[in-house]
């Protein structure tokens, strides 16, 4: 197999899909901040009730913003990756675990289009986001976190098939 992100010269190029056909596409992308127990326990803490002014994540509710910032990045993917194709996305979907055994967020992303090419990176972009957002948001009360584990964890449609990864990565595991 050959990068196809280069030209018969070896230069950069944007793939050309104008002649491949519409198809429904679907990737699936996860990752983890790992935290303090301490961070876990303010984030469950925001989940169960209202943000309030002040205190240690004075910025608001922490995952309602990442959700929203990893939806935001997912429809701007083409706008920071160089080869990236610009998208009508039909569905961008992300859900926040709170890891008690990992001490970690764990964050899934789903992304959905009808297109000629697929949202593999739309997905892992809004995991990525999604996590320095978590990291921006508590980064007062935590600085060591870590970002970890941003991978594909399935896709389906287009001309190279489905994929489904073999195994769950270990994210954020210490131990």
């Amino acid at each position: 197999m050959a990068l196809t992100h280069f030209n018969q010269s070896g230069l950069p190029r944007m793939v050309d899909v104008g002649d491949k056909p519409d198809t429904a596409r679907e990737a699936k992308a996860e990752g983890a901040v790992a935290v303090l127990p301490e961070t876990l326990e303010l984030l469950r803490q925001q989940q169960e009730s209202p943000p309030q002014e002040s205190g240690p994540l004075k910025k608001g509710n922490v995952l309602a913003v990442a959700q929203v910032a990893g939806i935001m990045a997912a429809k701007s993917t083409w706008q920071m990756i160089p080869m990236c194709h610009p998208l009508p996305l039909s569905g961008v979907d992300l859900a926040f675990t709170l890891d008690e055994t990992r001490n970690c967020v764990r964050i899934q992303a789903t992304v959905r289009t009808t297109g000629k090419t697929g949202v593999e990176m739309e997905a892992l972009t809004a995991v990525s986001v999604a996590a320095l957002t978590i990291y921006d948001m508590c980064k007062a009360v935590d600085k060591g976190m870590r970002i970890e584990s941003v991978r594909l964890i399935a896709k389906s449609g287009g001309m190279s098939g489905d994929y489904a990864a073999a195994e769950t990565a270990d994210a954020a595991n210490d131990g």
